[in-house]
């Protein structure tokens, strides 16, 4: 799933209007686990100057990053995370790690294989179904995905008491759904021309 997406849908998924603070919280972990991967990215192309094809064939698959990718993925650290944080009372890390469980149960029918029982399982759930692959159902699953934050943005909005969130919340709709639509039809004119080209010969 896409990193904003589950910012958007956690805060529907945990957000209260009794405890407003929690907010923030509630986003940051939803979006962290996917910051690892960026932090991997900025360093392998800006940095060292990588080109793209080794930064998402070699260095992403390196054993420190796919390590750390699957520790910020998985369910039962997390659980356990959870479980410490009750037991001492640190509520706002409570909903931190919440959401960032809400993001791994999000994430694993539509994920790339991450390790989600790591490090006692390295039991990857291979989908049959994916929100990047246009092999696996791409358009259904994006659709589908927009359909949900755009729910969310509904049920969010009332909720939000500034109006820098509540712009937020329609940007990112908009930049969404803008994405969507010109993709499906830069696709079909593409497909058009090269069946046009096909013809022609």
């Amino acid at each position: 799933m896409n990193t904003p997406s589950h910012g958007i849908l956690n805060l529907a998924l945990l957000t209260t209007p009794a405890y407003p603070e929690a907010t923030l919280s509630i986003v940051v972990r939803a979006i962290l686990p996917d910051m690892l991967m960026f932090a991997m990215y900025f360093w392998a192309k800006c940095v060292r100057r990588q080109p793209e094809k080794q930064i998402w064939t070699e260095i992403y698959y390196q054993p420190l990053w796919q390590n750390l990718t699957h520790a910020f993925h998985s369910i039962p650290l997390k659980i356990i995370g959870i479980a410490i944080a009750y037991y001492l009372g640190y509520w706002q890390l409570t909903i931190l790690l919440i959401s960032a469980l809400a993001h791994s149960f999000l994430d694993f029918p539509i994920d790339d294989a991450h390790r989600h029982f790591y490090p006692f399982s390295n039991y990857c759930f291979i989908s049959l179904i994916s929100y990047w692959n246009p092999k696996y159902h791409v358009r259904v699953v994006s659709f589908i995905e927009r359909l949900l934050v755009l729910s969310a943005t509904i049920y969010l909005f009332p909720l939000q008491d500034s109006w820098v969130s509540q712009s937020l919340l329609i940007i990112m709709n908009i930049v969404y759904w803008i994405e969507y639509l010109y993709i499906r039809l830069f696709r079909r004119c593409s497909q058009a021309m090269i069946e046009s080209q096909i013809k022609s010969y």
